[in-house]
């Protein structure tokens, strides 16, 4: 197996939990594994490290060691260190890379790394040199409005820092939110003393430093060696600039599928799978934020832990095959004298004909809404109170129909809406 991230660890797992076949996991990152959806509780400094770690996988895992080639005709797995491990089943489960958007001054010429003072925030080491730079009152900007950027935004405010989240979009998480509950995350966010732009993009940074002058060009680092600039501040579309010692690019992921490729296994979006989450090589299956199922590529924990127990049932002939998640994002926002829970699943945005049902208190700051189409709940987004999520999102995941449509009153409320 490559990659030693949540979903690969759950399906070494799984398939050892009993007289399965014998495991390998071949892990990139020298950390123990560690649960990538607490790194914004690590980096808020409500968590050590040491907390996000997984389950010790025992001698199945080699940390440190990146598969750099993949033979499926001798079916060999070739690592950068010159081992090479045989496989009868391969499973990819390489996760995905944090996107940097095209920002003027993010590189040198002729240079790879990126200036002192700018992260992404996807990995473990990415969380350390975030935590090793904070500081109250050092001055952050977030690129960003997504899951990821609120969650850094968030934990950087937590540790004191003068936050501004920019987002191009024109609100927050507009992927899982209406507006609406955008709006309550906006509010909240700037409760805590975060500085929001939206529909405001970056352009570039400027930095300081040899390699940020013209006649030091020729002299820029090669790939792979320290790039002595430091970030200085952010440059708008618009022509505002804004002075930043940190700058955090929360942009999104793009799934890692550079050896699946190179392999000649088929890839669009992600890496290809069918319903046994299997590749066009039957002895190759790959799963996680790097597959791409039904032409969906689902980036979240839950996915691929469903992936994760699917994938072992069909390798040991024990289950039915995956026909895909269904996806609810849970945030928690812990800064500040009262904290904000929400949830999102489905179709937040109704369409024509659809019937909503909203439930909402200024006072407490929650909000509550479902939508149906016909006889089914088709998507909902709780925030500030969330001890419904669990009925209603079994009621959707389910799929069934609704018998009376005033049972969303007891859905979304304690006391049947009274």
């Amino acid at each position: 197996m490559i990659g030693g991230g949540l979903a690969g660890l759950r399906l070494a797992q799984r398939l050892g939990a009993g007289s399965g076949p014998a495991v390998t996991v071949l892990g990139e990152e020298p950390h123990v594994p560690y649960n990538r959806v607490l790194l914004t509780e690590v980096l808020a400094g409500r968590y050590a490290p040491e907390v996000a770690a997984l389950p010790a996988p025992g001698p199945a895992l080699r940390r440190g060691v990146r598969a750099v080639r993949i033979d499926r005709a001798d079916r060999t797995v070739h690592c950068d260190d010159g081992s090479t491990e045989r496989y009868d089943t391969l499973v990819l489960a390489t996760g995905s890379n944090p996107v940097l958007p095209p920002l003027r001054g993010l590189f040198a010429p002729g240079g790879g790394d990126l200036p002192d003072g700018v992260h992404a925030f996807r990995t473990m080491d990415d969380c350390l040199a975030l935590s090793a730079a904070v500081r109250p009152g050092v001055r952050a900007v977030v690129v960003g409005g997504g899951l990821l950027g609120v969650s850094a935004a968030r934990a950087l405010a937590a540790r004191g820092a003068q936050v501004v989240l920019a987002q191009q979009a024109q609100r927050l998480m507009e992927r899982q939110l209406d507006a609406d509950s955008s709006a309550l995350l906006h509010a909240h966010l700037t409760g805590i003393g975060v500085e929001i732009h939206t529909e405001c993009r970056a352009r570039g940074l400027t930095v300081e430093g040899p390699a940020a002058t013209a006649a030091a060009a020729a002299k820029a680092p090669l790939p792979g060696a320290a790039d002595p600039r430091r970030v200085t501040g952010v440059e708008f579309a618009d022509g505002y600039r804004l002075d930043a010692d940190l700058v955090v690019l929360a942009c999104g992921v793009r799934p890692r599928t550079g050896l699946a490729s190179a392999a000649g296994l088929e890839v669009r979006t992600g890496i290809v799978v069918d319903d046994e989450l299997r590749t066009a090589d039957p002895r190759v299956h790959a799963l996680g934020d790097c597959a791409e199922h039904a032409g969906r590529v689902y980036g979240l924990a839950g996915a691929a832990l469903e992936q994760a127990d699917a994938l072992a049932a069909v390798l040991t002939g024990s289950g039915t095959p995956y026909t895909g998640t269904r996806a609810l994002t849970r945030l928690t926002l812990t800064a500040g004298e009262h904290p904000l829970d929400l949830a999102a699943f489905g179709e937040t945005d109704p369409l024509p004909g659809d019937d909503v049902l909203r439930l909402a208190d200024a006072t407490r700051r929650t909000y509550r809404k479902v939508v149906v189409r016909g006889d089914r709940l088709v998507g909902g987004v709780l925030v500030g109170e969330l001890s419904t999520v669990g009925a209603l999102a079994r009621t959707w995941n389910d799929d069934a129909s609704l018998p009376d449509p005033a049972d969303l009153f007891h859905l979304l409320t304690d006391d049947g809406g009274h």
